[in-house]
């Protein structure tokens, strides 16, 4: 097993045994009591790349940390890229697709839907092999054709620092530590060197606060959402939350 993926799971599984209190006594023959209290889950994901000036030292400072992301890929960006992409794959990282072109989806004909889609995965395919690249839609927009076309669930987000607005890392790491919460679907690009290192910052401080990273893939499995075509996932946050 991929040792991202395995400290994912280590952390999702959380087991903390609930002992008795100072003063308190338990007869000799009681079972012991097991709670299970499972860390707060994030997913944070990547849009636009890959690019290498930018992507590399960021996958540097995730497998450094041992944390999986989410990477959705402009299909125009991966020739040049390629050993990017299969080390997204290689290092337990989740790959989806941005369309090929960075178009919205709004208002496309089915050809050239399958076009931005359809080519940007059979780029990734072609890489990494077959697998479920879900979709994350440029801007957020889709009509209900687009939507219709979609081989599997729609990824947006729920947390948004606008990070491409300035290079400000204080102010794009703030807007996400800030704001966060448990199961939520954090947004960033890895084009700006500022983004990159604001990630990173942001890993470390939601690790300090205990918080576990996931890649969306594991983030709805361990919420129990399926991964229904034509889904809007936007966080998964926890049962009754």
């Amino acid at each position: 097993m991929n040792r991202k993926r395995l400290t994912a799971l280590l952390c999702v599984l959380g087991l903390l045994l609930a002992f008795p209190g100072p003063g308190q006594t338990v007869p000799a023959d009681a079972p012991l009591e097991v709670t299970v209290d499972g860390p707060p889950l994030v997913a944070l994901t990547f849009d636009d790349g890959p690019r290498s000036s930018t992507t590399g030292p960021l996958l540097d400072g995730l497998e450094l940390r041992e944390v999986p992301a989410t990477f959705f890929l402009v299909g125009n960006r991966i020739p040049g890229n390629e050993d990017l992409v299969r080390r997204m794959a290689a290092e337990g990282h989740q790959i989806g697709i941005h369309t090929y072109d960075h178009v919205s989806l709004k208002g496309l004909s089915r050809t050239d839907f399958d076009l931005q889609v359809g080519k940007t995965q059979a780029l990734i395919t072609s890489l990494v092999g077959e697998g479920n690249y879900w979709l994350r839609p440029p801007y957020g927009f889709l009509d209900q054709n687009a939507e219709s076309w979609c081989s599997g669930p729609i990824i947006l987000w729920s947390v948004d620092p606008e990070d491409w607005k300035d290079d400000n890392v204080d102010r794009v790491t703030a807007a996400v530590v800030d704001h966060v919460s448990d199961g939520d679907i954090i947004l960033l690009h890895d084009l700006f060197p500022s983004s990159a290192e604001a990630a990173l910052r942001v890993v470390d401080e939601l690790l300090a606060r205990g918080y576990c990273f996931v890649t969306v893939e594991q983030l709805m499995e361990e919420r129990g959402v399926a991964p229904e075509t034509g889904l809007r996932c936007r966080r998964c946050p926890p049962a009754g939350k």
